[in-house]
């Protein structure tokens, strides 16, 4: 084997490629990265029988071949390289590479043994890269960091027709969004559960260009363990999907609410974040709906206390809560519209919200953030 690449193009798909090279592998072969060589193009890969990546860059194949070398060194050393093309030559079981007067010599492993890479399923259909992103990002806040539970670590996404519908929940907050993409069949349906973290990083590195390709198994004898697979241009992957039968949780929504409260956003959530400095761990920060105004207050005792007054308007009685500052500081930060609206049904019930651009405007209805109140003494 033997290619020159642009230092650059080669750098950023390596590191692209080792995002899914675990730091401890259960079996050493999987810390590998695999390149490959052919007809103009070098394939790099990896894969640790859970999520795989793969991605191509044009290069100037002088010799073809197909090796594998540590993941995360190879990261290391081209992220660390200098401007210039980057020269790859096996020389026995080793691969020797030099950019400039930069030269390195890496140990091969055994490509025999190196798992088979998945096949992408079938496409189901295109989505909006950017739209995509956003709805990710604005879902995964609510997924659950702790694997006791599984399932809660995922998020639910609901396909029907051309609707996507995310929803992920901790048990303390329930985020839903709905987005359009273009299927590539009318009338399918179906419901997948992905693991947030896997959602995230399609979000970070997958979504720069126009359109993402969505490939799942959609009948309704998927195996359990099937794929999901995500492709933008030359890099694609695939992750296992989640296997059980996630809560019902779009019942939470109240049907009808007879209190509401608008805010401004980016004040409420400033002040929130002054407020709560005080806020202890597991302590809430303590919201009263007034008329025109709201009370933040945080702190218990006579080390420390925290209030501060804001504008907002109220429909309905007078309505005092009390919410885990962290929660509601990232279902504020995950609006993206100038005003937040509280929905309620009373106090002790869970707080719907959701944005609108104007203060006497539509709310958004792609967008919602259900979030539980904490009990506090009157």
């Amino acid at each position: 084997m033997k290619f020159t690449v642009a230092r650059d193009v080669f750098a950023d798909a390596v590191a692209w490629a080792a995002r899914t090279v675990p730091n401890r592998p259960s079996v050493p072969i999987l810390a590998g990265i695999r390149m490959t060589t052919g007809q103009g193009v070098l394939e790099l890969s990896s894969f640790d029988y859970e999520i795989s990546t793969r991605t191509e860059v044009p290069a100037q194949i002088d010799a073809e071949g197909d090796i594998l070398v540590s993941g995360r060194l190879l990261a290391s050393i081209t992220k660390a390289l200098p401007s210039q093309p980057v020269e790859c030559t096996l020389e026995g079981n080793k691969l020797s590479l030099v950019c400039g007067t930069a030269h390195f010599t890496l140990a091969t492993m055994s490509v025999d043994e190196y798992p088979p890479m998945p096949k992408v399923p079938q496409v189901g259909g295109t989505v909006n890269a950017q739209d995509f992103a956003h709805a990710i990002a604005q879902v995964s806040v609510a997924a659950s960091s702790d694997d006791t539970i599984p399932l809660l670590t995922g998020v639910r996404m609901e396909i029907d027709d051309d609707s996507i519908t995310l929803l992920a929940t901790d048990r303390y907050r329930l985020a839903m969004r709905k987005l359009k993409w273009e299927p590539s069949q009318a009338g399918l349906s179906t419901a997948l559960l992905v693991k947030a973290r896997t959602l995230n990083d399609v979000a970070k590195s997958m979504t720069a260009g126009g359109k993402v390709e969505l490939a799942f198994d959609s009948s309704a004898n998927a195996p359990v363990n099937s794929l999901i697979g995500f492709v933008a241009g030359a890099r694609q992957t695939t992750s296992t999907l989640m296997d059980g039968d996630y809560p019902p949780v779009r019942r939470l929504f109240p049907e009808n609410t007879s209190i509401h409260a608008v805010v401004n956003r980016v004040e409420l959530l400033e002040a929130v974040r002054r407020v709560s400095l005080v806020a202890e761990a597991k302590t809430s920060v303590r919201l009263g709906f007034d008329e025109d105004k709201l009370v933040l207050e945080a702190g218990q005792d006579d080390n420390a206390q925290a209030s501060e007054v804001i504008s907002s308007t109220l429909e309905g009685e007078p309505l005092r809560t009390a919410f885990n500052p962290r929660y509601l500081e990232a279902g504020l930060a995950a609006l993206d519209t100038d005003y937040v609206r509280f929905s309620f049904v009373d106090a002790a019930k869970p707080a719907i919200m959701s944005g609108q651009k104007e203060a006497e405007g539509q709310v958004d209805p792609n967008f919602r953030y259900l979030i539980m109140p904490i009990r506090f003494g009157l």
